[in-house]
């Protein structure tokens, strides 16, 4: 994440002329954009009334606030406008918003992008009412919120092996609980995760998924104390978990996602879906690294339809049901670009700085699903497969 500030002001005007934006103009009211106080440097208070940024290509910024929270807003980089009535504001609005053509606001397009719309119709309609064409910062949150930075590049790399060992662990756990004729559960498991996770000084913002057979047909199930499945011989069990270090503002996630099989060998159908999964996931890969090498530039758009194009292929099409990957920063669900096709269009590109996952499934409902996921990230050289070592066969627990 860069803020906005004296220093950084000049990278920030630099890249609005790189995209023949005339002004990026953030907005909140009681925070319904939360990108809008994270690029600025303000600090906690209370913030109930609306509020503008408009950062200009050229020239000085200016903040359009309410006179009652002006204290706010005196630190940051640029002129201070005040208002206290509706008219007042509209009529400061439009005075800011007077000459511009492009402007960037937290929107996009029919809400192809989720993660990026933020502004409510309302205030579109009163930006727009200036007369200036309102198109979509996602490139600007992308470049300056969600790229890696070393810091944070250094920690997930870190972080890895600490998963790995936590995610054998588990295996372990349920492979000794069965020999022993113990019993065992999903939550048992998932708690287990949480604990490690807790005792290697890794943080999350969820609970780790385990699920058993038809559980794993469910791409977002998770157990809890009082709704799970006991796990035996004979099931399959995928754990998929996410993760980064405490305390570290810069910190980025790892996510991946292990299948494993309780005995000694694998049935032919489970290790048929999964080769087939482990073919889209290696697809995505090369996809990227071809691109890239190409010097040709490379959206989200189309690593999921390469990825997507194997799956369906093999048959399996209607049960991939959900995106080839999201994007990964110090959120485990970040705010660059997504590996999306599917579910929304995501035409941004893959730039350097970029990090992601890569995790196709297959759901078969009422029996098991598969998914396999890695981490993968994007530098001056290419791509990078994060989370090595990838998956290559389902685990046999029992052997």
């Amino acid at each position: 994440m860069r803020k906005i500030t004296s220093e950084t002001l000049p990278q920030f005007q630099e890249f609005l002329v790189r995209h023949d934006l005339d002004a990026w103009l953030l907005y909140d009211f009681h925070d319904l954009n939360p990108f809008a106080r994270q690029f600025l440097p303000l600090d906690e208070g209370v913030f109930t009334r609306r509020w503008f940024y408009l950062l200009p290509a050229k020239g000085t910024p200016r903040a359009l606030v309410h006179r009652i929270e002006e204290n706010y807003f005196q630190g940051l980089p640029g002129e201070l406008l005040l208002y206290s009535g509706w008219q007042e504001l509209e009529d400061a609005l439009a005075r800011l918003l007077t000459g511009r053509k492009r402007v960037a606001m937290e929107y996009s397009p029919g809400c192809a992008l989720p993660y990026v719309s933020k502004v409510d119709a309302g205030m579109m309609e009163l930006v727009r009412r200036s007369g200036v064409e309102v198109v979509s910062s996602g490139d600007i949150i992308q470049y300056f919120h969600s790229r890696w930075t070393p810091r944070g590049y250094a920690s997930h790399k870190a972080t890895v092996p600490v998963m790995h060992r936590i995610r054998e662990r588990a295996f372990e756990a349920i492979a000794r609980a069965v020999r022993d004729e113990r019993a065992i559960n999903e939550y048992t498991i998932q708690q287990q995760i949480a604990a490690d996770f807790h005792d290697a000084g890794l943080i999350t913002d969820d609970v780790p998924i385990v699920a058993v057979d038809a559980h794993a047909a469910l791409p977002h199930y998770a157990p809890t104390e009082n709704n799970h499945a006991s796990i035996k011989e004979g099931n399959l069990v995928l754990i998929d978990m996410w993760a980064k270090k405490a305390d570290d503002p810069e910190a980025t996630y790892v996510d991946i996602t292990w299948t494993g099989y309780v005995s000694q060998s694998v049935p032919d159908k489970i290790v048929l879906v999964f080769d087939v999964v482990k073919q889209a996931r290696e697809a995505a890969v090369s996809f990227i690294a071809e691109r890239l090498a190409s010097g040709k530039p490379i959206t989200g758009m189309e690593v999921d339809q390469a990825c997507r194009r194997v799956i369906e292929q093999a048959g399996y099409g209607p049960y991939f049901i959900h995106r080839t990957g999201h994007s990964i920063d110090t959120e485990v669900h970040g705010a660059g670009v997504n590996i999306d096709s599917l579910e929304v269009r995501d035409d941004r590109r893959l730039i350097p700085g970029a990090g992601f996952s890569i995790e196709p499934g297959i759901y078969l409902p009422g029996e098991f699903g598969i998914r396999s996921e890695i981490d993968a990230y994007i530098d001056d050289s290419g791509v990078e497969v994060t989370t090595a070592p990838s998956q290559e066969e389902v685990l046999e627990l029992l052997k």
